[in-house]
């Protein structure tokens, strides 16, 4: 751009009017010829209408015009490239790995070990719910392995023995050893920009409807130029009507206004895989809330072990936490970080792990069966039972908390009580988004009828459902946009990505699991569920420019036209004019879409933090 600028000003001033001529008519070839291959191929499109008024005014000796034209358009092409690679740029760096660290097989065991200390020919192991960091070769086990992000297929892939894994992609089932074939998931960022730039997916409805719109206002303009020259026979007002066009606002306007959106939302934490999106959410009139971690704290915390059957409350928590320490959930996270704090250490016990989705876990340790999870998965998939001389123990334990149950040998081993606290600022979220479009709040939790009852209560939820598989948030979401309302669906789970993929709109937790936030096309930090009410407003906010971007290219450029034809404005001045409006609302479309009331309040908690 400095180059191209500092040009333009260097042959204004220095070079004398014939070989500045020259020059103009050198660089039109580029121009001209563009617009006689549409003509070749049987096309009507702006390059055409670039092509006629810069041909028209060589032929008029307008040089200078010509030069403006011409400098302008590549000032346009130029700001068209930067946005298209800086969207490119700022997605795939949103997508890029957060692996830190992965679990290798030793000689002594599975070991966890920092990604940068993994090296090519390592025996990587993943399992249900983890991102694979590397690309290798499957040496055992099999998995359906979610590969969208690098693929686009809607369903998981089988991988067994031989196949081929690619860093990035997620297992959804099963689990695996593979070899590593490089460091650090090589070429990840290269095969995303490649999958980005084969596919127009992420293109928001908007700025396609932009370009068509920009193609279709062609023959009008060629067509205001012939009848204004029928009308008139004076080629000045003609040609003062061809210096006009749409598409260059139209072209520039739409896409800033998507770009700067999208960078704003950045700004607040928030990543967003595509402009469609943003359009979507602006349109959003339910949303579906996960409970855990997203209403609630994602760090849930273990406030009483209850053991039954003659255990100690050391042993159940030393059981729970060899379980759960292969799952990335919160809940299970809290029940490895309590057994940490107590010092109990939980070497493998147990045979392979099998991992219920939404209900629990299943394995066997010397032999026995055992189970931990959800009331329902223990006590009637499994059809454990609670020792008789205890049942007043179970009884009595308080239903403020979740409650995950431990069972071995069909007998009731232990309760787990877990403190998931409600997040402070819920309630006032949930107020703000229905003053900004939001009619309908639904929460859906795997967790019992008492406990979301209580958090329904709490919050202001219109409408909630307890004790939902993961099929069943899907569902819910699937007849919601059946019966014609935009979903939007957040969540941090494995036991979300069914109902996160089903959405208008699936927005994930960056805390949780890596499937989610994989299949989710927008994430949020969600320090605060503020990060919301900023999002839904960004979105909202650009809608508005965009419509207004709109009004004032057509109303304005009409009035151009009609002036030019009217013999009001020289060609000089309709191109001036015309090109100054084009830069004027590009401008306008990168600035921020927020108050800058809460711009500033943003940068205070920057600066705080």
């Amino acid at each position: 751009m400095v180059n191209l600028v500092a040009g333009r000003v260097f042959r204004k001033v220095f070079l004398p009017a014939p070989i500045a001529a020259a020059y103009t008519v050198w660089r039109s070839i580029a121009f001209v010829w563009k617009g006689v291959r549409c003509l070749l191929h049987r096309k009507l499109e702006v390059e055409v209408l670039d092509a006629l008024s810069i041909t028209a005014s060589l032929l008029r000796g307008d040089y200078s015009t010509a030069g403006s034209v011409m400098f302008l358009l590549t000032v346009g092409s130029l700001l068209e490239e930067w946005t298209r690679k800086k969207s490119l740029d700022d997605l795939a760096r949103s997508m890029a790995l957060n692996v830190d660290k992965v679990w290798v097989r030793t000689p002594q065991g599975e070991v966890l070990v920092p990604l940068t200390r993994v090296h090519a020919g390592d025996e990587v192991v993943v399992r249900s719910g983890n991102m694979i960091p590397l690309d290798g070769t499957v040496l055992e086990g099999e998995a359906m392995v979610n590969q969208a992000a690098l693929t686009g297929e809607a369903m998981p892939v089988r991988k067994a023995e031989g196949s081929t894994l690619y860093a990035g992609t997620v297992v959804e089932e099963g689990e695996c050893v593979f070899i590593a074939k490089a460091e650090g998931g090589s070429n990840r960022y290269d095969k995303i920009v490649a999958m980005i730039e084969e596919s127009e997916k992420l293109k928001s409805s908007t700025e396609n409807r932009a370009l068509a719109l920009a193609d279709r206002l062609v023959p009008w303009c060629l067509g205001a130029t012939v009848v204004t020259y029928a009308l008139t026979r004076n080629a000045t007002r003609a040609i003062s009507c061809l210096m006009v066009d749409f598409s260059c606002a139209l072209k520039l306007s739409m896409p800033l206004a998507v770009l700067s959106a999208m960078r704003e939302c950045g700004n607040y934490h928030i990543t967003v895989k595509g402009g469609k999106y943003l359009e979507a959410l602006s349109k959003v009139d339910t949303i579906v809330f996960d409970k855990t971690g997203t209403l609630t704290h994602a760090s849930p915390k273990v406030v009483k072990v209850v053991p039954f059957s003659g255990c100690d409350e050391e042993e159940v928590l030393k059981l729970a936490a060899c379980l759960e320490e292969h799952f990335p959930h919160s809940m299970a996270n809290a029940v490895v970080r309590a057994a940490k704090e107590r010092g109990i250490t939980h070497e493998e016990m147990h045979t392979e792990v099998e991992y219920i989705v939404a209900h629990g876990i299943a394995s066997r340790v010397r032999g026995e069966r055992v189970v931990i999870g959800s009331h329902h998965f223990v006590f009637e998939d499994e059809k454990c039972v609670i020792p008789a001389a205890e049942q007043q123990k179970f009884d009595d334990l308080e239903p403020e908390y979740s409650h995950l149950y431990l069972a071995a040998c069909g007998q009731l081993v232990g309760v787990i009580c877990i403190a998931d606290p409600l997040r402070p600022e819920a309630r006032h979220v949930l107020r703000q988004l229905r003053a900004i479009g939001v009619t309908n709040t639904v929460m859906m939790t795997g967790d019992s009828d008492r406990t979301a009852a209580a958090i329904a209560r709490q919050v202001g939820i219109d409408q909630y459902f307890s004790e939902v598989l993961p099929e069943d948030k899907a569902e819910y979401v699937q007849k919601a946009k059946a019966e014609g309302h935009t979903v939007v669906m957040i969540g941090d789970g494995i036991n979300d990505s069914p109902a996160l993929s089903a959405a208008d709109v699936g927005i994930a937790i960056n805390s949780g699991a890596a499937i989610a936030r994989e299949i989710a096309d927008i994430t949020i930090k969600a320090d605060s569920l503020e990060e919301l009410v900023q999002l839904k407003s960004i979105a909202n906010a650009m809608q508005r420019r965009v419509a207004s971007n709109y009004r004032f290219v057509l109303s304005f450029n009409s009035a151009l036209i009609i002036l030019g034809a009217l013999g009001i404005l020289q060609p000089a001045t309709s191109a001036m004019l015309h090109n100054l409006s084009t830069i004027g609302i590009s401008l306008k479309s990168m600035t921020n879409l927020l108050p800058e009331k809460t711009q500033s309040q943003l940068q205070q908690e920057n600066t705080k933090a």
